[in-house]
């Protein structure tokens, strides 16, 4: 993608749920679009031709696994603005520490957290020719309180809420944000694993009495986007009350 007067944005995770719905909620402010998924090609190329149609900007698809740091790069490639890093891609494993194999939780780690470390090294520069930007990260509320069953998810999501809080510091000199938003529970397909019933006991759990959607953490997201420069190195949480 060629240099554009347009403000530019990278969303990791595009082609479903959140990551779709933040994609959405950008072309819409105007921004063009590099977007990324690991498995999903087909929806994102899609939503792409969508988008492109629809807010009238570009928009660049690319089938990349973002826990690998030469496919990560290549979201980068030709881009000499950046205004926005959105780094969403993420999976979930779901049982006992002591059953989950070292191979099982590098590919959450590597997805989870070291994308954030790949994507980020390769944003900064892009932002420093401008002298600002903002990078957002999507966390969760496990990453805050931890939770049974999904131990490596949570240390994978507070290492992204250390990791926010960390590089805040270091590039608030620069006029660039960093900012997390740690969800609760969104009715994406993440959630599918769970039977209904297992839902129904969350959402029980849960003062606002429901699932949050895709299109509210977009909302949030945008909010971060336009947010004072003053705001940065905060971990915000959206969860309905929950935690």
């Amino acid at each position: 993608m060629e240099n554009t007067a347009r403000p530019t944005a990278v969303v990791t995770g595009a082609s479903r749920g959140i990551g779709r719905a933040i994609a959405q909620a950008l072309a819409g402010e105007g921004y063009d679009l590099v977007l990324a998924c690991r498995e999903s090609v087909g929806l994102l190329e899609q939503l792409t031709a969508e988008l492109e149609q629809s807010s009238r900007i570009r928009c660049r698809a690319l089938r990349a696994d973002v826990g690998d740091p030469v496919q990560a790069a290549r979201l980068f490639e030709g881009l000499t603005r950046l205004d926005v890093l959105v780094n969403n891609a993420g999976v979930s494993h779901i049982g006992l520490l002591s059953d989950m194999t070292p191979q099982q939780w590098r590919q959450l780690m590597a997805v989870n957290l070291d994308a954030c470390f790949y994507t980020c090294r390769l944003a900064i520069p892009l932002m420093l020719r401008r002298h600002s930007g903002r990078i957002i990260n999507i966390s969760s509320v496990w990453g805050n309180v931890g939770a049974s069953m999904e131990a490596a998810y949570s240390a994978s999501k507070g290492g992204v809420n250390a990791l926010t809080r960390a590089l805040a510091k270091e590039l608030a000199p620069s006029n660039i944000q960093v900012n997390a938003l740690a969800l609760g529970l969104i009715d994406t397909d993440m959630n599918r694993c769970l039977s209904q019933e297992e839902l129904q006991e969350l959402q029980r759990e849960i003062p606002a009495d429901r699932m949050g959607t895709p299109a509210e953490a977009a909302a949030m997201v945008l909010q971060l986007v336009r947010a004072p420069g003053y705001l940065t190195g905060q971990v915000i949480t959206m969860d309905g009350g929950w935690c």
